[in-house]
């Protein structure tokens, strides 16, 4: 029951095992496309892995990371690292944030300012929040779960029990990919413990009964491409992750290419990742798979859950969820539900937003568009917290 402070500590010799592994790397050659399609180019990733060898510099990240207040405490029999990241103000409402694949915690640094002291960031002291950000079990600093059985359902039940253990008995609950997932079964299992919930995107089937709309019928054909070209990840990590795991924990150049291809896919840039995210901002996220060597671990989840959370935007699902619900469909996202796909399976939706730029990472490539969509919805649903 014990609630840990933790920092990240790493030694000199881990980074020099890396740099050392990065510089051995044996290249394949380059593709024989002049795009993406088959992957990530031979330039881009050999650019990316020498800044990563030569230039990034670890121990100044790191101490960025540590700025945040950061614990580990055991739930379930599992460890779970998280940052707690409390409000100056006493009346905030506490929110848990929950990152998916491939991302982390990292995902979420630009935006805990702005969300625990919106005052110091030009907004309003009733926008405050007290913010929980773990790490998924199998995911940066939390343990590497040993058995089967730990998918999607059983994270929402650590999370509210983790909440619990924090002393919030009633919060908030938003993230975007697995942590779209696990808000909403947050929703479903513990409907009592949540003011609201902000999903990034709502997950919701087609409603195949009617006829759709332009930017229905260009949501579905998108998602369609997306499966024939792009989800060779998905079907590997669902059925094989030990087999990619190999790669994935000893070598930090198949590492880089088998993340950094979906953060360069799923955001919302201009045929340039580095205009949305930094070099260092990427590899701050993947150093948080390359350190603690989560490459397999992480890959399990989709062992466990896919299955179960692809049937939400392809199939109809038999539950509703009534906890009020804030939904933001960034244009970049897939997949991109309709609101009247959305509102048969959310029943309670307060507060609908389509902002004009963001992709998969909304928080880590538009922050401050995030934040204004929290904001927005949360806005309506105050009040009903207490810790």
């Amino acid at each position: 029951m014990s609630v840990t402070p933790f920092r990240v500590d790493t030694a000199p010799a881990v980074l020099d095992d890396l740099r050392d592994r990065l510089r051995a790397t044996r290249w394949p050659e380059p593709e024989t496309v002049d795009d993406w399609s088959q992957g990530v180019p031979l330039d881009y990733l050999r650019s990316l892995c020498e800044y990563w060898a030569e230039q990034y510099h670890w121990p100044t990240r790191q101490a960025r990371l540590n700025t945040w207040p950061q614990y580990r405490t055991t739930v379930d029999g599992l460890g779970i690292h998280f940052i707690h990241a409390r409000s100056p103000h006493p009346d905030a409402m506490p929110l848990i944030l929950t990152h998916g694949w491939p991302g982390s915690v990292v995902e979420f640094t630009k935006v805990l300012g702005p969300l625990t002291d919106p005052v110091a960031h030009g907004g309003r002291a009733a926008d405050a929040f007290h913010v929980v950000c773990p790490s998924l079990p199998g995911y940066g600093f939390s343990d590497k779960p040993p058995r089967t059985g730990w998918g999607v359902e059983r994270i929402a039940d650590t999370w509210a029990e983790l909440m619990a253990r924090l002393g919030y008995r009633r919060f908030g609950a938003a993230g975007s990919d697995w942590g779209t997932s696990i808000s909403t079964l947050l929703a479903l299992r513990h409907p009592e413990l949540l003011t609201g919930i902000h999903l990034v995107p709502p997950l919701a089937a087609p409603d195949t009964s009617d006829t759709f709309t332009d930017a229905e019928r260009d949501a579905l054909a998108r998602l369609k491409t997306r499966q024939a070209t792009g989800d060779g990840y998905s079907v590997q990590q669902s059925t094989r992750p030990q087999t990619i795991g190999y790669g994935l924990v000893d070598s930090p150049v198949a590492l880089c290419a088998w993340l950094v291809e979906k953060l360069w896919e799923w955001t919302d840039h201009d045929g340039d990742l580095h205009s949305v995210l930094s070099r260092d901002e990427v590899l701050d996220n993947i150093m948080l798979y390359w350190l603690p060597g989560t490459g397999a671990s992480a890959a399990r989840l989709y062992w466990e859950s896919i299955r179960t959370i692809q049937s939400w935007f392809t199939e109809s699902t038999p539950d509703t969820i009534a906890v009020p619900a804030g939904c933001s469909v960034f244009p970049a996202e897939l997949p991109h539900p309709s609101r009247r796909w959305a509102k048969r399976r959310f029943t309670d939706i307060r507060y609908w937003g389509e902002p004009s730029r963001g992709g998969h990472f909304a928080a880590f490539e538009q922050p401050e568009s995030f934040v204004a969509e929290l904001r927005a919805f949360f806005s309506l649903v105050r009040g009903g917290e207490a810790t």
